[in-house]
């Protein structure tokens, strides 16, 4: 696999609730039986739809299919998807080029409290990386990069690429440009944040607790680990997940209501909460019933 390639698909898998550790994490596991959280959702007229949390990265030999989630896909007309042009690592590497780098900027340890600096050194030793690696690279960007240098798994085993690949008709809510204008929008003190978040998530003591947690369905204990980690920050929160849930609720709701059946594939962790994509539904007056 080209470096390139390699780039964007750890780019593609970062932060998205596959979990940091690298692969030793995950050698000669036993994983538990799948039982991904699936929800059915019913329109007032009748129309259904189905919500499917995802994770973007999977170890070899991990089964997540189901009975329950391979029925509601057979009955789905439509996948909908974080975006579309999953495949398309170009398009990533090149989105990323044009928003991850700025001149001047200080060192990445300058970036982050003093007191916090041996947190992002533990977390470059982990990856193998350099501080002058990042030089010219926002905050963000290094967090991103470094988050998917240490995932767990292969993107190629991603759950939505292995459902993009059962040819149903696909809608994506999302672009490449759209992901990283999220990151790159935010302030510098958030984007500290977000790198000290995953370096807190890289030292944590079972990487792949949250592979565990979301095969089982434990979505309060996936909510837990969010708390712990990235999403625990409220400003990294509101900016990369709920506001983006309430963007997408405006998308969802005309496929669900004009008959579309959507299957809507997205990460797990748009579905965490209050203003998660099954409760934000259900407070529109839709049935959302869990059924896995």
């Amino acid at each position: 696999m080209s470096a390139l390639r390699r780039l964007a698909l750890a780019l593609v898998a970062a932060l998205w609730l596959s979990a940091c550790g690298g692969t030793d994490a995950a050698a000669d596991r036993a994983w538990p039986p799948p039982a991904p959280a699936l929800w059915e959702v019913a329109a007032p007229g009748g129309e259904r739809a189905w919500l499917f949390g995802t994770v973007h990265s999977l170890p070899e030999g991990v089964e997540w299919r189901s009975d329950a989630v391979d029925a509601a896909f057979s009955q789905a007309g439509l996948l909908v998807v974080e975006i579309a042009d999953l495949g398309d690592t170009a398009q990533s590497f090149a989105a990323f080029q044009r928003r991850a780098y700025s001149s001047g900027l200080p060192p990445l340890m300058r970036r982050v409290p003093a007191n916090r600096r041996a947190e992002v050194e533990g977390l470059l030793e982990k990856a193998g990386a350099r501080e002058g690696d990042y030089a010219e690279m926002k905050s963000w960007a290094a967090a991103m990069v470094l988050a998917g240098g240490l995932r767990i798994g292969d993107p190629e085993r991603g759950v939505d690429r292995q459902l993009l690949a059962r040819g149903k008709p696909v809608e994506g809510l999302e672009s490449y440009e759209a992901q990283f204008a999220l990151f790159d929008a935010l302030p510098a003190s958030e984007q500290s944040d977000l790198l000290l978040a995953v370096a807190r998530e890289a030292s944590a003591p079972d990487p792949a607790l949250g592979l565990v947690h979301w095969l089982t369905g434990d979505m309060e204990a996936l909510e837990a680990l969010a708390q712990a980690g990235i999403l625990g920050d409220p400003e990294l929160r509101a900016a990369l997940m709920d506001g983006r849930n309430r963007a997408w609720i405006e998308r969802l709701v005309p496929l669900i209501d004009d008959g579309r059946h959507p299957f809507v594939a997205v990460g797990a962790a748009h579905m965490l909460g209050e203003a998660g994509l099954p409760a934000l539904l259900a407070a529109r007056g839709y049935a959302v019933r869990r059924i896995q």
